[in-house]
């Protein structure tokens, strides 16, 4: 718009006898400037969006990679049906935006999609969280509730971590599945709820059959159709895209730093194995637009475990003076060192749920020395 209002001056328009001309002159050079604006727009977004998701609001998958290409012509068709559809990979590889985009694209898209994480909550608070309870059910129960799945009736329900269900949770949900209704928590009359199912882990829930951790009846109900978000290191071409992505979207753009990334730099991204995925890859992105020294990040700015992925653990010879718990409970503690005691990286570079990392500072009795969030200080 500067640029097209350049030749614009106040004198060349002093004749009131022109008024409507000139008028209509500085409204064709208006109506230009936002032609201009909305196709740089539109630019942006093709070279940013996935042109499969432009029309979907909520789901912005980034993917050029063949693999993520195969995923995403599943997506198109399984969604249609109702079928429960599970979805399978590691922590962090964007499992709850694959379960949205079935929703987007089946019947049940102007409905609601809820969303809920079966690991964060306590069996209690799951219960009444999911199925809801009534006035005086229990301690503090002052009023009645409804639960996560009556409030998605009519559109889809994902269950994340659906692999840390207690046994007794797997039967509430496989009696839900099969009888389409729910009992409140405390109530006493069956309510009819008609949800799309949709459940992610990042366990092998078949071994979690086999070893009795998981209700074989509930597995074969909820796997109708497998899915698998595959890890970032199997699509490393998507690397560049998501890059672009988080760093033209990121909370602290506003700093104007990091604004882009250096040829070395992203080739240090693209070696490296990326153990906690894309959540680790935008946490990164976050983190350098706020510690980078310029608008472009450079190979110094990037940690040292990036810059060098060939330092890894060794573990060398076995000691027969270690435990497998003690070598276990070091491993945890070097990695939240790592990231300065961020469980939530921490836990997604592990491989594990937060709850699981919770529980295993409880059990080495370190919960304390990890309890706040801050900078660890190293050993040594």
């Amino acid at each position: 718009m500067k640029i097209l209002l350049e030749n614009y001056s106040p004198h060349h328009y002093s004749n009131p006898t022109k008024g409507l001309h000139q008028n209509e002159a500085l409204l064709e050079i208006l109506r230009e400037a936002v032609r201009m604006s909305q196709n740089k727009e539109t630019e942006l977004s093709k070279s940013v969006l996935s042109s499969d998701f432009n029309r979907h609001k909520t789901s912005s998958i980034i993917y050029k990679s063949e693999v993520m290409s195969q995923v995403l012509k599943m997506v198109d068709r399984v969604a249609p049906s109702n079928a429960p559809v599970l979805i399978l990979g590691e922590s962090g590889t964007g499992k709850e935006l694959i379960a949205r985009a079935v929703h987007e694209r089946s019947q049940r898209a102007d409905k609601t999609f809820i969303a809920i994480n079966c690991g964060a909550l306590r069996e209690t608070l799951l219960e009444s969280e999911l199925f809801g309870h009534e006035k005086g059910a229990f301690t503090g129960a002052y009023n009645r509730k409804i639960g996560l799945a009556e409030a998605a009736s009519g559109g889809t329900l994902f269950l994340d971590e659906i692999g840390e269900l207690s046994p007794g949770i797997q039967a509430k949900l496989l009696r839900f599945i099969q009888e389409g209704e729910i009992y409140r928590v405390g109530g006493k009359e069956p309510i009819k709820v008609d949800i799309r199912l949709i459940s992610a882990t990042n366990r092998e829930l078949d071994a979690e059959v086999l070893n009795g951790n998981f209700r074989e009846d509930l597995y074969y109900r909820i796997n109708t159709i497998t899915m698998h978000s595959p890890p970032l290191r199997r699509r490393k071409e998507d690397i560049p895209l998501l890059v672009e992505y988080f760093l033209a979207r990121g909370t602290s753009k506003i700093l104007n730093r990091g604004r882009e990334m250096s040829a070395d730099a992203m080739q240090a991204l693209m070696k490296y194995e990326w153990p906690g995925n894309i959540r680790e890859l935008q946490n990164l992105c976050e983190r350098l637009q706020i510690l980078a020294d310029g608008n472009v990040i450079q190979v110094s700015d990037l940690p040292d475990n990036i810059i060098k992925p060939e330092n890894k653990l060794s573990i060398g010879q076995y000691d027969p003076t270690i435990t497998l718990h003690e070598l276990e409970k070091r491993y945890i503690v070097e990695a939240l060192r790592h990231f300065d005691g961020n469980k939530t990286q921490a836990a997604n570079a592990l491989g594990i749920t937060i709850k699981t990392l919770y529980n295993k500072l409880h059990e080495y009795g370190e919960f304390e020395n990890f309890a706040i969030h801050m900078k660890v200080p190293q050993k040594g």
